[in-house]
């Protein structure tokens, strides 16, 4: 088995998980990591014993015993950090968002390209067991036409850093760029572009809201400004539609799961465990509920290499390794960078934006500086 060196820039509550499913995959070494802030940079390095510890991310990428990086900064960051990474000649794993913006993102697949590298990025809904389910019924015609589709995500009041959870840089447009789509959005749109195979957007209507009253102090220490509930409606080629709907925080009862709607039938995701299905027998109107988790279990019992799309760690390292069919995650991020973008332009102009005229519309989030608690740090 092919050894693989990952190395970390950027040691948050992410990079956590991401250590943790690196350590369940044989061959995989998480050598070396960066962050600014030296501290952090101990504990994350202690727990996970790397022994390379680095707080300028240029002495890091000057390695050549490194064949990826894992980039987990703030939304903002992760263009300049993503293309440096590329340009130093590693393969990038990028958290989501892609970016910070779609113009951003586009910078980064074109990086990609240039470059001759890998670029992929964390959807980690893709991977669950209810998609590869829905994704098999949708690949053997049981939905017939697909025509409409449906992303929800819901939180009554799940704002981070005002209502008591994560860190303030979440929900400022300097880190973050904006909020509950590019926080949870992206994993649900993601989701459903996977399964539709990426569809060419044609025009994209909507709006963003911030108006439910949260904890004063916290909106002026974290200078909240982004949007805590995303609305909006896409049209693909060829009549397909979307529409979305995506909370931190609302004042109303839990939204249906996200779906999708074809001629001969439906498909709902229900939890991790379970998808409902829904058709007609004999002209009787049918609904089913499929236990996908006790299937995919026994399907990565007999199949020795579906543990690559069990996660997006794993199929990363199947990736990098060669031996798995890459899912184009960098394309599907993208295009859900775009609709995201289109939902904050359609509100902002007041009108419906068309795919072609995004690109010019929107503008660069994209910065080399944060600040941290330990001061403020410029990364050029």
């Amino acid at each position: 088995m092919r050894e693989i060196n990952i190395a970390f820039i950027g040691t948050g509550i992410i990079a956590h998980q991401h250590a943790r499913l690196y350590a369940e995959i044989p061959g995989v070494n998480v050598i070396a990591a960066c962050d600014i802030d030296a501290t952090k940079l101990g504990v994350f390095c202690d727990q996970y014993k790397i022994s390379h510890r680095y707080t300028d991310y240029r002495a890091l990428l000057q390695r050549d015993d490194i064949v990826a990086v894992d980039v987990n900064l703030h939304n903002n960051l992760h263009k300049p950090m993503s293309i440096a990474v590329m340009a130093a000649g590693k393969h990038c794993y990028c958290e989501k968002p892609m970016a910070g913006s779609y113009i951003d993102a586009l910078a980064m697949q074109q990086a990609a390209a240039q470059y001759g590298k890998k670029l992929h990025i964390q959807l980690a809904r893709i991977y669950d067991p209810a998609t590869a389910c829905a994704k098999t019924l949708m690949e053997r015609g049981r939905l017939g036409e697909v025509y409409h589709a449906r992303s929800y995500g819901y939180r009554r009041r799940g704002r981070p850093f005002v209502d008591g959870y994560a860190e303030k840089e979440f929900v400022n447009s300097q880190t973050a760029g904006h909020g509950a789509l590019y926080d949870m959005g992206v994993y649900h749109i993601s989701r459903l572009l996977y399964l539709l195979e990426t569809p060419k957007v044609e025009r994209i209507s909507g709006n963003v809201y911030q108006q439910v009253p949260m904890n004063e102090a916290r909106r002026i220490e974290s200078a909240y400004d982004v949007e805590e509930l995303g609305v909006g409606l896409v049209k693909f080629e060829g009549g397909l539609t979307m529409d979305i709907l995506e909370s931190w925080a609302i004042n109303g009862g839990e939204f249906p799961q996200s779906s999708v709607h074809g001629s001969l039938g439906g498909i709902q995701f229900a939890n991790e465990r379970e998808l409902k299905f829904f058709t007609e027998i004999e002209d009787y109107p049918a609904n089913c509920t499929l236990d996908v988790a006790a299937e995919q279990y026994r399907k990565r019992k007999v199949d020795p290499d579906l543990w690559m799309y069990g996660n997006s760690q794993a199929h990363w390292i199947g990736i990098l390794r060669g031996e798995v069919t890459p899912i184009n995650t960098a394309e599907i991020a993208l295009q859900t960078m775009l609709i995201s973008e289109g939902i904050f332009l359609s509100g902002l102009l007041n009108r419906e934006v068309t795919a072609d005229e995004i690109p010019e519309l929107c503008s660069s989030n994209a910065t080399t500086r944060q600040e941290t608690a330990v001061g403020v740090f410029e990364y050029v």
